[in-house]
């Protein structure tokens, strides 16, 4: 093969890429990456969706959005994992990317070098408005950031924060409305 037909080659070929869908709780982000994910489907792309285990909030092989959207997901122990499980797929997505382990963003860029469309959708900020897990590391290698924004249960503007309601000091606490309400900064810090 010459120099041209490869370099021809691989621009033919398709690209992975990394895609972050993040914001506070409330925002839309597992119904963004429910949205992409079927958009791919429609598309006829052989599709992989992994979310964490210990996320048992809703059903356990399904990713379920607030508004009861669902689409079905093999839950996994670590981000390793997904590598051992991903098979010949063209794109993964990941949901609740905070819960995962320190090796996710490595295990991103792996699938991505792999010509893999990777979406990853999580928390972007813990309940004390720190950037929360290895999402913030992942923001940074990625090719594109969506950053949603919920409504502020105080005063309406949008909301960036996740105002944790209880009592707990934990950095995880799996939680919903009775635990979490979506502040702007403003009602956040007041």
């Amino acid at each position: 093969m010459t120099k041209e037909e490869d370099v021809f080659k691989r621009k033919s070929e398709p690209g992975g890429s990394i895609e972050v869908i993040c914001g506070a709780m409330f925002s839309g982000k597992t119904e963004e990456l429910i949205r992409r994910l079927n958009r791919a489907r429609i598309a006829r792309l052989r599709v992989e969706i992994f979310s964490p285990k210990t996320d048992t909030r809703y059903q356990a092989n399904a990713l379920v959005s607030h508004n009861s959207n669902s689409i079905p997901s093999t839950p996994v122990e670590n981000a390793s994992s997904i590598l051992l499980l991903a098979g010949d797929v063209q794109v993964i997505g990941i949901d609740e990317a905070q819960f995962f382990d320190a090796e996710l963003p490595e295990v991103c860029n792996l699938l991505a070098n792999k010509g893999v469309r990777v979406i990853v959708a999580g928390l972007d900020m813990d309940f004390r408005g720190q950037p929360f897990g290895p999402v913030p590391a992942i923001m940074a290698i990625a090719e594109s950031v969506t950053k949603l924004q919920a409504v502020c249960v105080i005063c309406g503007n949008p909301a960036m924060y996740s105002y944790r309601l209880v009592p707990d000091d934990a950095k995880i606490l799996l939680g919903e409305k009775e635990s979490y309400e979506p502040r702007c900064r403003a009602c956040y810090n007041s």
